[in-house]
């Protein structure tokens, strides 16, 4: 007997057999109900044997190894390591996405500087690696590394053509740079909206060249958050919490160039690209 059938046999036990000369108005009762009782039971299997979120420790564990600081190495300067951001693994494991503002302008190859990341993708050691730079898409301010060494665990791009407005998210990164020290932090928020990285000015005077460019390339949506990210936070991932895939890149400075220039004082809202662009961006890596 199918579990259905063992749903409906023991439903028809709990209503009782009514006789066939019962008048028809009861028996139409008898069977609005049983169809009543039978949905419940459909949705209270379907509730136990559906999958359940996990955690968000769970999922910030699963994250954490992923997450790598990103900088330049110099041996004959001081601090050797300068950090200019976050980076999430990405790929194939060798691969690591980040804000393109987040790279230097130029590296002083000649004196020893190289770009590099600052990783723990196994446990408490500091790992560095040198990076090169393989795929830049300046309009989204995204940017691809390619690291030297063994993979490491990568973390998986969501649709973010999904993502809704009030949808619970998480980012990880290293806030104020390396002042609080090297080691992930975990802030947790919703979507507040799904806005124009860009609107135009009804004022000329609040604009500036860079808003003016913007406008010029056309705008996007962008992810606007309730949850206070900070310029080190930038090139971090954002995440959904069900099972830690990214859904959007933290952006603390090529966004809000655009969207609060009118502002006299920073308002202190969070912003993310959405993750479709850095899909495009992989996918261009691979051609």
């Amino acid at each position: 007997m199918s579990l259905w059938s063992r749903i409906r046999f023991h439903l028809r036990n709990r209503l009782g057999h009514l006789p066939g000369s019962f008048p028809q108005p009861a028996a139409r009762a008898r069977a609005a109900a049983l169809r009543g009782w039978s949905a419940v039971a459909a949705a209270s299997l379907l509730f136990l044997t559906a999958p359940a979120a996990a955690d968000l420790p769970d999922v910030i564990d699963r994250v954490k190894p992923s997450i790598v600081v990103i900088g330049t190495y110099q041996l004959t300067r001081s601090p050797q390591f300068m950090m200019r951001g976050t980076g999430f693994v990405v790929g194939d494991g060798r691969q690591v996405a980040t804000n393109s503002h987040v790279l230097p302008d130029k590296i002083d190859e000649a004196a020893g500087e190289r770009l590099v990341i600052m990783a723990r993708p196994a446990g408490p050691s500091l790992q560095r690696r040198e990076a090169r730079t393989v795929a830049v898409d300046k309009i989204h301010d995204l940017a691809l590394l390619r690291v030297d060494g063994p993979s490491m665990p990568a973390l998986t791009l969501h649709d973010s053509d999904r993502v809704r407005e009030g949808q619970a998210v998480a980012f990880t990164g290293f806030p104020i740079g390396a002042v609080l020290g090297l080691s992930p932090v975990t802030h947790r928020g919703i979507i507040s909206s799904i806005t124009p990285i860009v609107l135009p000015s009804s004022n000329a005077r609040n604009l500036n060249a860079k808003v003016i460019a913007r406008l010029r390339r056309g705008s996007f949506d962008i992810f606007q958050l309730d949850a206070t990210a900070y310029p080190g936070n930038s090139g971090g991932p954002l995440y959904e919490l069900e099972r830690g895939e990214v859904v959007g890149i933290i952006n603390m400075v090529f966004v809000k160039e655009s969207k609060e220039s009118t502002l006299s004082k920073p308002s202190g809202i969070s912003f993310a690209i959405p993750s479709e662009y850095l899909s495009d961006l992989l996918r261009e890596a691979r051609q």
